[in-house]
């Protein structure tokens, strides 16, 4: 990767990064809820039966809401697994099920792991960004987790990054390894990228 991207990518992943630290548990529930409203109404006008989505962070938005709310409609969903080579695993997430910190400093569920493919059945893939542009092209944390697993699929279902308000912008540093995404869920509407799939 040239210096410059590789600078560019830092810079704006700092920057978003100390904007989300700034925000307050309250907000951040706020926009939970927010975020839990937009990915219901996603699920069910797509009539998804299995999803992926992760477990977020503190400071990332929410998702945990969500994940209750869809377990609690028996909408089956796998969680990632991080490995050491830079692919994910898979486990079927259950209500209150356990979670670690991951190598990687992120929460991880735990369970019965599952390969990199279990993941090719489900209707909607829910990943996580630091920035999304107006081109569908996503960010993540520059570790190339969702970028491999995307960019595996031969047929893979509608993606949605979930990501705040502010971190939907004009345009993000690009690499060609990079994959973009249908659309974006925030706290406050769902977009879908012109020249994506609807």
């Amino acid at each position: 990767m040239p210096d410059d991207l590789d600078h560019a990518k830092k810079a704006l992943r700092a920057e978003i990064r100390e904007q989300r630290q700034r925000t307050t548990d309250p907000w951040r529930e706020n926009a939970s809820e927010g975020i839990r409203v937009q990915l219901d109404a996603l699920v069910s006008e797509l009539g998804a039966g299995s999803l992926s989505c992760y477990l977020s962070a503190p400071a990332e938005p929410g998702t945990r809401p969500f994940l209750d709310a869809a377990l609690a409609r028996g909408i089956r969903v796998l969680l990632p697994i991080t490995r050491a080579d830079g692919l994910l695993d898979w486990t079927v997430a259950e209500p209150g099920g356990a979670e670690i910190d991951s190598a990687y400093g992120i929460p991880e569920a735990v369970g019965e792991v599952l390969g990199p493919i279990a993941v090719n059945d489900v209707d909607l893939l829910i990943v996580p960004a630091s920035a999304v542009d107006r081109d569908g092209m996503r960010m993540g944390w520059g570790r190339g987790f969702y970028d491999k697993t995307l960019g595996s699929m031969a047929h893979r279902p509608p993606v949605f990054a979930v990501i705040y308000d502010s971190e939907l912008v004009d345009r993000v540093p690009r690499d060609l390894h990079d994959q973009p995404v249908d659309g974006v869920v925030t706290p406050t509407r769902t977009v879908r990228f012109a020249g994506r799939r609807d």
